[in-house]
C-alpha cells in the first residue's frame, strides 16, 4: 500500500463514519472504557478488532510477535497494569494464530540474532511440553499445537502476575485463551481450566495475602 493512499483512505473514513453519526468524533474522543485486554500477534494478518468485529473503545490491544506475556517486558507489563487496574477490564484474553512465524521460527535450530532471547521463551514451552510435542509426527500439528501450548504458557503467565491475582479476587477478572484459525477465520476458544491452573500454581506464586 502507498502511503499517500493511506491519508486517502483515512478522508473516506471520516466522511463515513460522519455521515453515519455527526456526533463520532466527538464521542469517541470522551475516553474509553473497554471490557477486554486482548495480547495477540503482531502478524499483519491477523487484527483483533477485525476478528472480533470489534468497534472503536471496545478492546484495549497490545500485540507483539507470538503473542508473549513476559515479566520482564515492560511494554506487556505496564500495558496489563494499566488495563486491570485502571481501565478494570472484566476479561484478559491471549490469542495466538496458527501459522504464526515466531513460533516458526523458535521451531528452528538457526542463529536469528535479536530475536534469540525473545524466542527463546517460545522454545521455553516447546521444552515443556517436549514429549507431548515430539509424539506428534505431522510438523504441521505439531507447530500449530505449539502455538496452542503457547497461548496456554502466555495465560499462566498473565496469572503469576498480582495485578490479575488481585483482580480476579476482587471482581472476578476472566483470562482466556484462544486461537484464530487463518485458513477458516474462526477464533477457538481453547476452554482452558485456569480455575484449577490457579490453584495448582499459587504455592509458588501467590502475590496476593
Amino acid at each position: 500500500m502507498e502511503l499517500t493512499k493511506v491519508f486517502e483512505n483515512n478522508e473516506k473514513w471520516i466522511a463515513q463514519k460522519l455521515a453515519a453519526d455527526p456526533d463520532y468524533f466527538k464521542n469517541l474522543s470522551r475516553g474509553q472504557s473497554p471490557e477486554i485486554l486482548y495480547i495477540g500477534c503482531s502478524d499483519s494478518r491477523v487484527t483483533a478488532e477485525d476478528l472480533m468485529g470489534a468497534q472503536p473503545g471496545e478492546v484495549f490491544v497490545h500485540r507483539n510477535i507470538a503473542n508473549m506475556v513476559i515479566s520482564t517486558d515492560l511494554n506487556v507489563m505496564s500495558v496489563l497494569n494499566y488495563a486491570v487496574n485502571h481501565l478494570k477490564v472484566k476479561h484478559v484474553v491471549v490469542c495466538g494464530h496458527y501459522f504464526c512465524g515466531g513460533v516458526k521460527a523458535a521451531m528452528q535450530a538457526e542463529d536469528l540474532g535479536i530475536l534469540n532471547p525473545w524466542l527463546r521463551n517460545i522454545r521455553d514451552v516447546y521444552r515443556l511440553h517436549k514429549n507431548e510435542l515430539n509424539n506428534i509426527a505431522n510438523e504441521t500439528e505439531k507447530y500449530n499445537r505449539l502455538v496452542e501450548l503457547n497461548v496456554q504458557e502466555q495465560c499462566i503467565n498473565l496469572i503469576k502476575t498480582a495485578a490479575v491475582q488481585k483482580a480476579y479476587k476482587e471482581r472476578g477478572l476472566k483470562v482466556h485463551g484462544w486461537v484464530f484459525d487463518i485458513h477458516s477465520g474462526k477464533l477457538i476458544d481453547l476452554k482452558i481450566d485456569f480455575d484449577n491452573l490457579l490453584k495448582d500454581i499459587m504455592e509458588i506464586y501467590n502475590l496476593e495475602k
